[in-house]
């Protein structure tokens, strides 16, 4: 079977840290290119847009789209209209009604689009999920806190409208809770905090339902120091569980569970592989529109002026 020349569009921290080695890693695909109008990736020709990428090196066949999300859409359109297949990382587009254009525009054009919520292929998230069938959920609590200072660095986008703001990293705990949960979930309140100097909140408390009223409590948080905070604490009527570690460790009534080691981006770009071969798509829009529903109709409480710290 021929390898799949792939090239990456935006190569910042994630994809610098973790779309390359998974990559690498993944039978039938190969990294050809990369684009982007500052950074450099070490041994690879790289070019200042996906037009240029694409103009130079027509073998390759599909992108992964990195860039911040607000212009996450306009590429995806013109790789569309270039006939490649398409990966995008989360949040796949600004709002729901880019991802839902992109949606038509690909089926029209017969090319695989791809949603990657690496957070769903967390060690832990299977297992959970598979334990939680057929029990009675009576409580979550979902606490999501990191320092954007060590985790987004001199990333100025994420303050920006569409930028999403805590909702970046926090958009991870709800693509986890509609990977575990069956039904449908719901934002019913949201409390948002934003900084004076920036359009997206730095913290956000949420309400939500699940399935027969189930209750949800989210609160997101990017001004953690110390250790970091990403919890998923589930009470039901035969035991507690306990998804932490954005969702790579799991205890079950307090007690570890052994679990396979951690691999989000290579599950990721196996079955990105796996869908292209099968010309089909894998569309999975319900966290952005949960992130949606809280940035609409949640209570925005200004907060002091967020200062990136070294």
């Amino acid at each position: 079977m021929n390898e799949i020349a792939l090239g990456i569009v935006g190569f910042g921290k994630i994809a610098h840290d973790q779309h390359v080695a998974a990559i690498a890693a993944t039978e039938g695909l190969a990294l050809a290119a990369v684009a982007d109008p500052v950074a450099q990736a070490e041994g690879l020709p790289c070019y200042p847009d996906l037009a240029a990428m694409l103009a130079a090196q027509p073998n390759i066949a599909a992108v992964a789209l990195c860039m911040p999300p607000r212009y996450r859409a306009a590429a995806a359109r013109e790789a569309i209209a270039a006939g490649r297949h398409i990966l995008l990382e989360k949040p796949p587009c600004a709002n729901l009604a880019e991802a839902e254009e992109l949606v038509q525009l690909a089926w029209q054009a017969g090319i695989t689009l791809f949603t990657a919520w690496h957070s769903q292929e967390a060690a832990g998230v299977a297992a959970a999920r598979d334990w939680l069938r057929g029990k009675a959920i009576s409580s979550i609590t979902v606490t999501w806190k990191e320092d954007v200072c060590v985790w987004h660095p001199g990333q100025e986008w994420i303050w920006r409208e569409g930028g999403f703001g805590v909702f970046d990293p926090a958009i991870n705990a709800l693509s986890i809770l509609t990977a575990i949960l069956p039904g449908p979930l719901a934002v019913t309140e949201a409390e948002l905090s934003v900084p004076a100097n920036c359009a997206t909140p730095i913290a956000a408390i949420l309400r939500l339902e699940g399935r027969a009223g189930l209750p949800i409590a989210a609160e997101f948080d990017f001004r953690q120091t110390g250790p970091q905070s990403w919890d998923i604490a589930i009470e039901t009527d035969q035991g507690s569980i306990l998804l932490s570690h954005g969702g790579n460790r799991l205890a079950l009534d307090g007690k570890p569970v052994e679990l396979p080691p951690e691999a989000e981006y290579r599950a990721l770009y196996a079955r990105f592989a796996e869908l292209i071969h099968a010309g089909e798509s894998e569309i999975d829009l319900t966290p952005l529109q949960l992130v949606e529903q809280a940035l609409t109709l949640g209570q925005v409480v200004p907060v002091e002026q967020f200062e990136e710290t070294a």
